[in-house]
This record gives C-alpha cells, structure tokens and sequence, in this order.
C-alpha cells in the first residue's frame, strides 16, 4: 500500500488535462473524434440550502463540479464505437482502462493497486463452447438447436468433454433452504443427471392473502439468493449433477430470452483458478418455457401442474423418461484483465489506514462479429453511465478544501457482466483489508430520465447505510423508497454483492422511479420498461437523443453527500442490520480483527445462501 502523505490545506484544484510522467496517456484524440453530438444542458442540480442538517459550504465546490456536460462528455467517450463494448481481452479494453487511468491522473489522484499502479490485474481465462446436444425420449433421437432449443456452455476449462446419456429430472426450483424448512431433492441421488429447474424462488401465496406472495417465505416478493441462477448451477454442482438447465421465463427471471442468447451465447469468462473449474457441472445453459412446455408435454407431464406442485414442501422430483448427450467443444484463452484502481488519502492520522470503496464496473458486452450489420454493444447505460459518476465522484472530492479522514478507492471493476468477476477478485484480493473497509457504494447505471422525488434501495433494510441515506436525501427534499421491482432480484446481480457477501456493508441506490418531474405519471416506468424490452445487452444501447442528466447529477451529488460522511464521521462505521444474511460473516470478521468496539454486541443468524451456499 502506497505510504499515506502530510495532510494538505488545499484550495479547489481547477479541471486540467495534465498528467504526471509516470501515468499513462489516455490515447483518446480518436475516441472523442467519435462521439455523439448530442444537446444537452448545464443546470446544475442545487442541494436545499435550507435543510437543517446540510454540511457546510465546503461542500459546495465538490457538489457543483458534478454536471450533466461532464458525465454526458465521459458516457459518450466510453460508449463510442472506437471502445468496441468495452469487452474484457481486447482492444475496448486497452482503451478503456488508459481512459479511467488518464482520468484519474488528471484530477490527481494516486494510483491505488497494490503495486503502486492503476491497475489490479485480474487473471480471467476466456471460454466459447460449442455444445452439441442429443435428447433422448422414448427411443426417438432429437437434435436441440441453438438459440431456439436452449442456450449451452461448459463452464470447465477443458478444450473437449462429453457427458453421454444423462437422465433429464425436474427438480422443482433446485432449493435447499434448511430455514425454510425447504429440501426440493428429498434424498434422491442426482450424480451424473441432467437437472432441470425452475428459475426464481419459490412464490408461494400468503395463506391471509392468496393475492400476495407469503413473506415469511422466501422473503415473499423478493428475490432471495435461492432465486438466482448462480446458486442453481451452484447447487446442482455440489450434488454431483452433471448439468443443469434453467427454464426461462421473462417475469420470474426479469429479463427476456434474448438477453440470455447475447449474454451466455458467446465467450464467456471466469477466474483463472488451479482447479480449472472442475468441480463445476460439465454443462449449464437455460431452455426457453415454450420449449420446456414441449419436451415435459412429450414426456408425458404437465409442465404448469408440476409448477403448482413445485410450491409445496412435499414436492418430490420427476424423471422425465428422457436422456441428454452433450458434445462439448471448448475454445479457450488466458486474459489479462484489470480493475482500475484510484487512491485518495485519509488525512487523520488515526483513521487514514481505514476506507469506504466507491465501484462501477467499466465492461460491457465487446461485439460479436457474427452479427448482421452493427456488431458493437456500445453499453451506454450499462455501464458508461455508472462509471461517468464514479469519475465525477472522484473529481467532487478531489474539489474539497480539505482531504477527508478516511481513504476513498474508486473502483472500476471488470467482467461485471461475466459474473461480477473483477469485484468478486478485488474483494478476495482487498488493496485495504476488509475489516478496515467501512462500506461499498456501487453504481450500476444512472438515471436518464430527469430529476426525481424519490430514491429507491436495492435490498432495503439490510444495514445501516440507509439511515445516512435517508438524511441525505432531506438535502434534496427527496425521499427514500423500498426497490421498485425486487421480485427481479438486483441485489445479487451487481458488484456490491460480492462485498456484502464478505461482510461489507454495501449501498445500491435504485435510479429508476416510476415519476419523473415535469413529466407525466409513470414516465420514468416507461423508459424503464422500454430499457429493458429493447436496449437492455443490446447492440441498441446508446446515448439517447430524450435522455435528461439532470436526475444522474442528483443521484451522484447524494451518493457523495453519503460518501463524504463516512469519511469524515469518527463513528460512521454502518453495520448490518439484525436478521441480514452478511451479518454474521461481518461480527466475526470484526471480532477476529480484534476490534469490538464497532460492533459490539456479534449476533448470529442462521446462515443463507449469500454466505452458505456450495
């Protein structure tokens, strides 16, 4: 770790393009030549100077270097064409990572990897399957089809395998819950058979209201870690299975097919790990419900009568009277990646050994050359628009007269999209260790729609970060919302997830109400909806000529407001709240730290997936 420096009395640094001899140039002359032209404004959003518990006018200076100009300047730069998508391996990411570095040195920030660079390398080994799938039923031999039969990999670093004449069972949802009281295998040996399930969790009415979902269940609407299709590979893995598919459907998964197509149709990443991820099932992939709806009425089973079944304790799995062969072909690569790494450093002398981590993940989908006409997944929303506000984060604190007492890290992370990759690599390999590490603020996309009266949390109620939140967000006359759709299970699909799952407590703030200022009722839904249907891991994914900034300015200035107290508050450190799942990973953490005194009282809780899982 890089020696902490004196603490400087500095006035507001003005916005230059110099760099130090020992930084990287940001080659970007052709990146900006590329942009988008597009108009845009320069309000800037102003905190309620009324609000009784707002800091001091220091804050001034860093709240109003945030601008629409700024993060619409960074979106278009990173989303250009000349950045390729942005895809972990290639030239997108060469590009974009000198970008980040080059932006970093400019506000003259100090590089924060371990090594005294920008950058923290992350070694990934690139996986594009072929697999060649053979289904069995009643004698008759049927080639399935990619995409319209089922999506397929093999996630084993092996160049070739087979797995021959495996078993097709339905296993219901694929749960093991003990606290739950919830065992969809209920003995039955599944080593070397093909499992199918069901995606989500469990939606099991609420006995006093059929219309809802019982929230002693599972959570009730939202999404629990059983829900996810990482612990269905996962469990399926541990129980010796030798493949597993998931059957898609939009709602329960909260995406439509095509995503699952241009998400896991293509290379896919892992971590390079010795074990080459053999103890992984030989196949995964997903099958489609009209497809699924086929092979269960050819079997001779109702596939919406088995669903209804899979909602009882007593549900017991079903033999489909059905085998599946799989060739696979694997082509393989080592890669290189990096997360980018920037350092400010704590000022007090007690406190500066200690952080808060600010993350967004800088990757996206790269191009896929196999496709008729445009082949680049520009990535604009997702997530040119989360890593613009980490910048403009960085550069508001750097505009501060005086250096906060805690160290900040902004962390811009890669292969997000390959499965939270990069934060799962820096969480298991801390520049700062993890019980010094106060909280995660992540950032996954920006409002686009304009300014807002509401801000939602992904998980709400899990730890105290929202309470700090919550007075922030009276600085803006704003207030504070339960996630708008967490039946779709968000918390366990961005980078803080693998922070919290370690014990940080983390923040993820849900850009995207429903009402929108100035616009008519359910505007913000629309664009939300309309995201998803027809830009979401799409080609489509550009800067829009109808996006308003104005509520991405909103949301950062609150994320700093947030940001700049953990960093200067002597007691800040949030903690979990009774009942969350990372709660009793954190109180040990601590304990074994030595440190009691922030959380003084450890109290165990039965343990979930997030932190029990295979």
């Amino acid at each position: 770790m890089p020696r902490p420096i004196p603490t400087p009395t500095h006035h507001p640094r003005p916005r230059r393009r110099l760099r130090s001899p020992s930084s990287p140039a940001p080659s970007l002359a052709f990146a900006l030549a590329t942009t988008l032209a597009i108009t845009t404004t320069t309000t800037l959003v102003q905190p309620d100077a009324s609000a009784a518990d707002l800091p001091h006018s220091a804050l001034q200076p860093a709240l109003t270097s945030i601008t629409t100009n700024d993060l619409l300047r960074h979106v278009q730069v990173l989303s250009s064409d000349a950045f390729e998508g942005r895809g972990p391996g290639g030239v997108g990411e060469e590009r974009t990572v000198r970008y980040l570095a080059g932006e970093f040195a400019r506000l003259g920030l100090q590089p924060g990897a371990a090594d005294g660079s920008w950058f923290q390398t992350v070694p990934l080994r690139g996986i594009r399957s072929t697999v060649a799938t053979t289904l069995t039923l009643r004698g008759e031999a049927e080639t399935w089809t990619f995409p319209q039969d089922c999506v397929a990999w093999s996630p084993r670093m092996q160049e070739r395998l087979t797995v021959p004449d495996s078993e097709l069972v339905f296993v219901g949802y694929g749960v093991v819950a003990p606290e739950y009281g919830w065992d969809d295998y209920k003995g039955l040996d599944v080593r070397g058979k093909t499992l199918v399930m069901l995606v989500n969790d469990p939606a099991i009415p609420d006995p006093q209201d059929p219309a809802r979902l019982d929230p002693s269940m599972f959570r009730g609407k939202a999404m629990t870690y059983y829900g996810r299709w990482t612990y269905k590979y996962e469990i399926a893995a541990a129980k010796g299975a030798a493949a597993a598919w998931v059957i898609h459907e939009t709602g329960p998964a909260g995406y439509p097919w095509f995503v699952v197509v241009n998400s896991w149709g293509r290379e896919n990443f892992d971590l390079d790990t010795p074990d080459a991820n053999t103890n992984d099932v030989a196949v995964a992939g997903w099958i489609p419900l009209d497809r699924a709806r086929r092979l269960f009425t050819s079997a001779g089973q109702d596939l919406d009568a088995l669903k209804k079944a899979a909602l009882r304790r007593d549900f017991r799995p079903v033999p489909l009277g059905a085998t599946v062969r799989f060739e696979v072909t694997n082509s393989l690569r080592s890669v290189q990646s990096r997360n980018v790494i920037a350092r400010l450093p704590g000022a007090h002398p007690e406190r500066r050994d200690e952080a808060i981590v600010l993350t967004a993940h800088w990757d996206h989908l790269g191009k896929d050359e196999r496709l008729d006409g445009d082949p680049i997944f520009n990535g604009a929303l997702d997530n040119a628009t989360g890593t613009a506000t980490l910048l403009e984060l960085a550069e508001a604190f750097t505009r501060l007269e005086h250096r906060p007492d805690r160290t900040v890290l902004f962390l811009a992370v890669t292969a997000e999209e390959q499965g939270l990759l990069g934060a799962r690599f820096y969480a298991e390999h801390p520049v700062v260790p993890l019980t010094k590490t106060l909280a995660n603020l992540n950032i996954d996309g920006a409002n686009v729609a304009g300014r807002q009266r509401e801000i939602g949390v992904i998980g709400q109620g899990l730890n105290t970060l929202e309470d700090i939140l919550v007075r922030a967000a009276k600085t803006q006359n704003r207030s504070v919302l339960p996630e708008s759709e967490p039946e779709k299970g968000y918390y366990y699909r961005s980078d803080h997830f693998e922070f919290a799952k370690l014990g940080v407590p983390a923040l993820y703030l849900d850009k995207a109400g429903d009402d929108v200022i100035g616009r008519p009722p359910g505007y913000g839904k629309q664009r939300r909806e309309e995201f998803r249907e027809n830009d979401y891991h799409k080609v489509s994914d550009e800067v829009k000529p109808w996006w308003d900034l104005s509520g991405a300015v909103e949301d950062a200035q609150l994320l700093f407001r947030i940001a700049h107290e953990l960093t200067t508050t002597a007691d800040a450190w949030p903690e979990w709240k009774p009942g969350a799942e990372f709660k009793a990973r954190r109180d040990a953490d601590l304990a074994r730290d030595g440190d009691r005194s922030r959380n003084p009282k450890p109290t165990a809780t039965t343990p979930t997936p997030a932190t029990a899982s295979p």
